[in-house]
């Protein structure tokens, strides 16, 4: 598939324009920042293009203003008492210095023990808690892939973790790979559960359009409550970096 990339300013927007051979226009708003995409079929003319946008103008800018309100998580130290997110559930964490290796255990329901070498610094502590999270995060996809798959008679051929600055997920249907952001280690699960499905939707259907809500719809009635939900969910103070 051809695609070109274009940039539109309308009303103080800069809009990515994406021409690629498909048959309609689609917008979209990108959490955390807002980011704007027009997809547009090749050929399209660019003053269509730019009425398009003009006519999108009050949702656009709704859609950025519930961004910018989204609460974000202030910047993490890695100390003692200092409060973390893992799967929905708000943790405290306790830093213990020792000679071993570097380790994070859950305590109880509450507290999260993060075992670090004496003298570690706060990058060094944060990656020990990012690698946690990732194995975290790799151990609950499969079953849920595995569960979708049956579901929808799909099959992916592969699935990875990763940090995404602008997107919870995606989807090469090409490839039939998918990638899940790393950030959902932090999110309830069904969360993750809704992105994994929306992502492997994709594998049905390429665009967001009529047709992939239907499918959306068939297979997860509820998932527009669990998109919500994880929209109002705190995101990282830095873009996610979905």
């Amino acid at each position: 598939m051809s695609t070109s990339i274009e940039q539109l300013h309308i009303a103080n927007l800069d809009i990515d324009v994406i021409r690629k051979d498909i048959k309609n226009m689609h917008l979209a708003v990108y959490p955390p920042t807002g980011r704007i995409r027009l997809a547009a079929p090749s050929r399209t003319d660019d003053e269509v293009i730019r009425l398009f946008a003009i006519s999108k103008l009050a949702w656009i800018k709704r859609h950025i203003k519930n961004f910018k309100s989204q609460a974000r998580e202030t910047p993490r130290d890695f100390v003692s008492g200092e409060s973390h997110y893992f799967q929905g559930r708000r943790y405290l964490i306790n830093v213990i210095e020792h000679d071993g290796r570097n380790k994070v255990e859950i305590k109880n329901h509450k507290e999260i023990n993060l075992f670090v070498k004496n003298g570690a610094s706060k990058s060094e502590k944060a990656k020990v808690f990012k690698e946690w999270y990732r194995k975290e995060l790799k151990a609950q996809i499969p079953e849920i892939i595995e569960k979708w798959e049956k579901v929808m008679d799909v099959k992916a051929q592969a699935w990875g973790v990763k940090h995404m600055r602008t997107k919870w997920g995606t989807c090469n249907t090409i490839e039939k790979r998918i990638w899940i952001n790393l950030e959902l280690a932090k999110k309830p699960k069904n969360c993750l559960e809704y992105i994994i499905v929306h992502e492997l939707v994709h594998l049905l259907e390429r665009s967001h359009n009529d047709r992939f809500i239907a499918l959306m719809n068939k297979f997860m009635p509820k998932w527009r409550a669990h998109r919500d939900e994880l929209n109002k969910l705190p995101v990282s103070h830095t873009d996610w970096g979905y």
